[in-house]
């Protein structure tokens, strides 16, 4: 992959390049802060009764939202992504689907959450799915994971780790306006990971812009990654906080 890819090509590759590292996605990806959930579901006149999961990929965020006490089913397309959401959450009831084909009833579910994963669909189309399979006065939220570049040595180390395919679609100001939901909110919550160098090599390594990147590249760069982190005081030995900052989503369905 280049700087040249069309976008639609490489949107596509990179959506479909995490099956290949599901097992190290599994163990390596953050999980999401309690507060954005909590806040996500606030809009809802009445504790949720379900919950649905688009995109759950290894269950990251089915896993929190399990802590609301409603009953959460999982929706995921990739079978290998899906396989271990099945291996860690087995009383979750987990489908195979895309969010542009959500295999639920009408109107069965209070919310409907995509954690890392809005802007990897066909907005017109998932949208109109997600409409339907929410109840009146239910919510979409969204969230996303992004490391905090307001600490100077993770903006360093993030430009340092991009490649030819790092192009950023995950804009929740985007969300378009849909007659089915009201004007989307936005928040923004603190998070972190406990991590070591070598478990923050293994994280950004199941980066979808390194997944695709020549075996050249991916190579260069996680040597050049490890060698910054080796120098660095923070992040030379031992266990350290990589500094996130979890974006959330919010918009509600019109009664």
């Amino acid at each position: 992959m280049s700087d040249t890819t069309p976008d639609a090509e490489l949107k596509a590759l990179r959506a479909g390049s995490f099956g290949r590292r599901a097992s190290a996605y599994a163990r390596h990806r953050p999980d999401y802060p309690w507060a954005a959930v909590e806040w996500g579901l606030a809009e809802i006149a009445h504790p949720p009764r379900e919950i649905l999961d688009l995109a759950a990929g290894t269950g990251k965020l089915t896993a929190t939202l399990l802590h609301t006490g409603a009953e959460v089913t999982a929706v995921e397309p990739d079978a290998e992504m899906l396989a271990q959401l099945r291996v860690a959450l087995p009383a979750v009831p987990a489908l195979a689907g895309r969010a542009e084909d959500i295999p639920l009833p009408d109107a069965c579910v209070d919310a409907v959450f995509a954690g890392q994963a809005l802007h990897w669909f066909d907005l017109e189309v998932a949208l109109t799915e997600i409409g339907r399979v929410l109840r009146p006065g239910g919510v979409l939220v969204a969230l996303w994971n992004h490391e905090d570049h307001a600490i100077g040595w993770v903006a360093e180390f993030s430009a340092l780790t991009r490649t030819g395919a790092s192009r950023d679609w995950r804009d929740p100001v985007a969300l378009p306006e849909y007659p089915a939901f009201r004007p989307a909110e936005q928040a923004f919550f603190p998070h972190a990971q406990r991590r070591t160098a070598d478990t923050l090599l293994e994280t950004i390594a199941t980066h979808s812009h390194l997944l695709v990147a020549t075996e050249e590249e991916r190579t260069r760069k996680l040597r050049a990654a490890r060698e910054f982190l080796a120098a660095r005081p923070e992040t030379a030995t031992g266990e350290f906080d990589l500094p996130l900052v979890t974006t959330a989503l919010r918009a509600r369905r019109a009664c």
